[in-house]
């Protein structure tokens, strides 16, 4: 048994509960936030003022601008105007918008707590090939690096162990009503002041 196996069933798991067509494990919320903004090729984004610094850390990576806007959110918010959807604090079955790259994080802090790990929810096909590719060193899964033929990507994939920790959390809590996590119990700073952000 090839054990990245377990990988695929967590993302068929989560993409079913979801009501997404496909699903990309990543290593961390962070690098599903990255990976997105690299697909959509992002330029001037705009977030809430108050979210975790990792947002506009992905997006000025991936070659963007940052736009702080005023905003009460609770769960979920649009990374404006790419719809990719910072969805870090909500779980519930169901959440997928069609047309976006919703990001997950399985943070120790978050609703799935399996310590690190994201995913990028998507119905778009072009999407999910892209992302299954960026995400392993721009390498084709299951193809020999003597021939295969390489894009530029990262190496931001989910380990085995990861994802098994994440199916056996998900069926604990997949029955459940969770409630979103208020983004006011995070802490979140008025990152609009932060100079690197500028």
């Amino acid at each position: 048994m090839n054990p990245f196996d377990v990988v695929k069933q967590f993302e068929s798991a989560i993409a079913e509960f979801a009501s997404a067509p496909y699903a990309v494990a990543v290593e961390t919320g962070t690098a599903a936030l990255l990976l997105s903004c690299c697909y959509r090729q992002v330029q001037e984004v705009e977030i809430p003022k108050r979210t975790y610094v990792s947002v506009p850390c992905s997006i000025i990576h991936a070659g963007g601008k940052v736009k702080f806007r005023d905003e009460e959110w609770k769960g979920v918010y649009e990374l404006k105007p790419y719809k990719i959807i910072d969805g870090a604090l909500r779980f519930k079955k169901g959440m997928y918008q069609s047309g976006t790259l919703h990001c997950l994080s399985f943070h120790f802090k978050k609703l799935v707590p399996i310590g690190r790990g994201g995913m990028i929810l998507t119905d778009s096909k072009e999407a999910y090939d892209w992302l299954v590719k960026a995400r392993f060193d721009g390498r084709t899964e299951g193809v020999p690096m003597s021939k295969d033929t390489f894009a530029l990507g990262w190496n931001m994939y989910m380990l085995p162990e990861q994802a098994a920790r994440g199916l056996q959390t998900f069926y604990f809590i997949k029955d459940k009503e969770l409630p979103d996590i208020d983004p006011q119990t995070q802490g979140y700073p008025d990152l609009s002041k932060v100079e690197a952000y500028k």
